[in-house]
């Protein structure tokens, strides 16, 4: 099993990015997946999950109306589309399938 994201940086403010995550050795479709975040000195937070078919969405109360998850399974891939982007948003983000993690991607809102 392999995660690989992608799409982070740095961003102003108010800014947008799209998080992508590319899915290798399961079978996809058929998995419910999640993103997460840890900001430096802080625990790691659940922020966004997806069903399997991509009907059903769950958030954390602190991105709910920015964020918004989705996925592709012809292309095995999972994205994290962040908008409004605030400071307190900074940090890496990591896509997660079950016991799996992906390497994760730093984000970056500063002016």
């Amino acid at each position: 099993v392999q995660l690989v994201e992608s799409g982070g940086g740095l961003v102003q403010p108010g800014g947008s990015l799209r998080l992508s995550c590319a899915a290798f050795g399961f079978t996809f479709s058929r998995n419910a997946m999640s993103w997460y975040r840890q900001a430096p000195g802080k625990e790691r937070e659940s922020v966004a999950g997806i069903s399997s078919a991509g009907d059903r969405t769950n958030y954390a109360d602190s991105v709910k109306g920015r964020f918004t998850i989705s996925r592709d399974n012809a292309k095995n891939t999972v994205y994290l589309h962040m908008s409004s982007l605030k400071p307190e948003d900074t940090a890496v983000y990591y896509c997660r399938w079950n016991q799996y993690w992906g390497q994760g991607t730093q984000v970056t809102v500063s002016s």
